[in-house]
């Protein structure tokens, strides 16, 4: 079964043709045999006539009626057709087929009534004998008027028939071999011609689903193999503008999946038609999953149906905000909306783009704040300094114990000024990755130095102090100073905020791939409301009580940003009235040594 429909209907039309071609072809030859033979048969008759008519005029006299029928037969045998022989008043006097006795007079036959009438008339006419068509020739003998009588020749329309047949099967036989001749070429030619065609129906086919990479093998030089070439380099063509088309759409997703900002395409009829990780995360859907539904449908926010509704009504980009209430913390959402057009200009969607500001506006607040406490912590100091300078200069006849009280209070709070410029430059410092040094360190040292140092502040409040190191090298490789910085922080502002006869503890060990510094107090405690904001800048619980015993409010700050810069975390745990509990680990080395316990030596204690 050919594949191709093409084929039969191109075939079925050239059937027709060829059918109805040979049959007209065959009806014209065989209608010219026929008249070819019958005139043949006419003239064979007329010949018979005028031969019979010379033998009847030339018969001897005393031949017996016997004897010329007997003549008759036989020259009808071998004319192969019947011969008359009528007297002039109509009687048969003797016939090659028929006994004369047995035969009407035939004086009223039309033959011999045309015969009388027109003389010698070589034209055969249609008759009927002995109930049998057939065609005869009557002549009359002598002189033309039928005075001596008439002979006659006659031919039955069966053996003419018969005739016609034979020579119509030779005209049927020859037609339908010379159509099936025709036919058969006519197949392998249309085969031939729509081979290529079926060839290239299924390339476009292909074509039509996305395979590309089909190729035509044509070898030809007429106008199908011109479009077997075309159709090639249409081929190429689309292969190469998809594969461009590709390789621009997986960037466009790989720009817009790494976007921070989330982004949502929508068609005329507000169903998703892309959605971007990070639109995923604001709007709480499924990327994937919300592919071809309505954007309502999706997100449970109605400001984002609503902007992508009037941007789409109105034909014109919207920016507006919202604001997320949200677990753990609210956020800001900037909305912009800008319709989408195809080639015509006409709406074809919109696409939404969503920036998450709540970070940026934290950082603002912050920084507004910071600004603000900064410039409130170095007015305090400063302003102090300016009264009492102030006051000393306008009174030349203070005494020199007021003098000297005045001075120390300028004194100390120049180096209150100090420490907070010096914790400000520290944590800037702590802020950049330029300028956290990397080296070798141990950090016994960086635990045990920084506590050493403390040991006579906790002497002098009463507070006893307990560090323990362990017997074997910590190496990290990390920033010396900054790490002194936080075990002088914990421990400093342990000591400020535990009272007389209380405890401190500090602490270093190995716990698996991690090194753990802990300071323990027994001290006032930090309330529960107040753990989440206490490593930010100038955050205090107490502000008057920190500021009698003298802090920055940036101590816990820079411990929280040299923690981070070393890749490790800070944690405290408090209970108001029973004391509070900082713990960091930072990682270490695998080669750092076996795991030791805290405790195993004990540098100095202030209670020994």
């Amino acid at each position: 079964m050919l594949p191709s429909r093409l084929l039969w209907k191109l075939y079925l039309g050239y059937f027709v043709l060829i059918v109805l071609t040979a049959s007209i072809l065959g009806g014209l030859v065989f209608r010219r045999i026929k008249e070819d033979s019958l005139e043949e048969i006419q003239t064979s008759l007329r010949t018979h006539a005028l031969f019979l008519r010379e033998f009847s005029g030339r018969r001897p006299a005393d031949e017996s009626a016997t004897e010329l029928r007997d003549r008759l037969r036989i020259l009808g045998r071998e004319m192969g057709a019947r011969l008359t022989v009528i007297g002039p008043d109509g009687v048969v006097l003797a016939d090659s087929d028929q006994d004369p006795a047995e035969m009407e007079n035939q004086l009223n036959r039309p033959e011999i009534l045309r015969a009388r009438s027109h003389g010698l008339d070589t034209r055969p006419r249609l008759s009927e004998l002995r109930g049998v068509p057939g065609i005869s020739l009557a002549l009359p003998v002598g002189d033309n008027l039928g005075n001596d009588g008439y002979i006659r020749v006659s031919m039955p329309l069966s053996a003419i028939d018969e005739r016609l047949g034979r020579s119509g099967k030779a005209v049927l036989g020859g037609t339908v071999t010379v159509a099936a001749v025709a036919l058969i070429l006519g197949l392998l030619v249309a085969r031939r011609l729509l081979k290529p065609l079926v060839s290239m129906t299924r390339v476009a086919e292909s074509m039509a689903k996305g395979d590309y990479g089909q190729r035509l093998s044509i070898a030809r030089s007429d106008e199908i193999g011109e479009l077997g070439e075309a159709l090639n380099r249409m081929a190429r063509s689309c292969q190469r503008r998809m594969e461009t088309f590709q390789t621009d759409h997986r960037q466009l997703l790989a720009i817009l999946g790494g976007m921070a900002e989330g982004v949502v395409a929508v068609d005329e009829n507000e169903r998703v038609l892309h959605m971007n990780e990070a639109a995923g995360r604001i709007l709480g859907a499924e990327p994937s999953a919300s592919l071809g539904k309505p954007v309502w449908e999706t997100t449970r926010i109605p400001q984002i149906s609503e902007t992508i509704s009037r941007t789409l009504r109105e034909g014109t980009g919207v920016n507006t905000s919202l604001e997320l209430r949200s677990s753990p913390r609210d956020r800001s959402i900037e909305l912009k909306a800008t319709p989408l057009r195809n080639g015509d200009q006409a709406p074809a969607g919109a696409v939404v783009v969503m920036h998450d500001v709540s970070e940026r506006l934290r950082v603002e607040t912050m920084r507004q704040d910071f600004v603000a406490n900064v410039s409130h912590e170095l007015k305090t100091p400063v302003t102090a300094i300016q009264a009492l300078v102030e006051t000393i200069l306008d009174d030349p006849d203070m005494t020199f114990q007021t003098r000297d009280r005045f001075l120390r209070k300028t004194r100390n709070q120049s180096l209150r000024l100090s420490s907070i410029v010096t914790d400000l430059l520290t944590l800037s410092r702590m802020e950049s990755e330029e300028g956290v040094s990397r080296e070798i360190v141990d950090l016994r040292e960086t635990v045990a130095v920084p506590a050493e140092e403390a040991i006579p502040t906790a002497e002098v409040r009463g507070v006893q102090l307990h560090i323990q190191v362990p017997d074997r090298p910590l190496w990290i490789t990390g920033d010396m100073e900054g790490l002194c910085l936080v075990t002088s922080n914990l421990v400093g502002n342990a000591l400020k905020y535990t009272p007389q006869k209380g405890e401190v503890t500090v602490s270093l060990s190995q716990e698996g791939s991690q090194a753990l510094l802990k300071v323990e107090d027994s001290g006032i405690g930090i309330d529960a409301r107040h753990l989440d904001r206490i490593f930010e800048r100038f955050y205090r619980v107490d502000t008057a009580r920190s500021r009698e015993l003298g802090g920055t409010g940036l101590g816990l700050s820079i411990v929280k940003r040299v923690v981070l810069a070393h890749s490790g975390t800070v944690s405290v745990e408090s209970i108001p009235g029973r004391g509070s509990t900082f713990r960091i680990l930072l990682p270490v080395p695998g080669n750092s040594g076996p795991d030791s316990e805290p405790g195993s030596q004990v540098i100095r204690s202030s209670a020994s």
